[in-house]
């Protein structure tokens, strides 16, 4: 004998147990956004202070750097997971975040050689016409700060061109 399965609007996950569901779970609730919304204005703040940090800028300027990419990594954290209710989603979220951040982090790993020896086989011509680097030219160099390519010579007799 076939059985009947009956469809019962008031099951978890549907109407208005899903809201208490979600309730009991912690997925409503005006406090936790605020909780999260400080820790952000906390986090920019932080982010602030270490870009504007003159003593880190010019002693360790990579630990600067990486103090501000772990704090924007933990302000996006917090986005994606209270925000955008990554927080309350299913297991599928897994099934998508895992093999792409695999399939990326592969790809970084499978460029960065290639980028790095990417002129070991130019040819003659090839290194003729690839763009040299400048050096550096500071106050040291002579150079005046409004040196361009390109002359600001005064016409003659004083008289304006046109």
């Amino acid at each position: 004998m076939a059985e009947h399965h009956h469809f019962d609007a008031r099951s978890p996950g549907h109407g208005y147990e899903a809201e208490a569901t979600d309730q009991e779970h912690g997925h409503a609730g005006v406090g936790k956004y605020v909780v999260v919304f400080l820790a952000l204005c906390g986090l920019t703040a932080l982010s602030f202070a270490v870009g504007n940090s003159e003593s880190l800028r010019h002693n360790s300027p990579h630990t600067m750097w990486a103090m501000m990419m772990a704090v924007s990594c933990a302000k996006a954290m917090l986005v994606i997971l209270f925000f955008m209710h990554m927080l309350w989603e299913a297991n599928w979220k897994y099934v998508l975040t895992i093999p792409a951040s695999m399939m990326s982090i592969f790809l970084l790993l499978m460029l960065i050689p290639d980028i790095g020896r990417r002129t070991d086989k130019y040819s003659e011509e090839r290194w003729l016409h690839a763009a040299q680097p400048q050096p550096p030219r500071g106050p040291a160099s002579g150079g005046n700060a409004h040196d361009h390519d390109h002359d600001h010579a005064e016409p003659t007799g004083g008289q304006p061109e046109h």
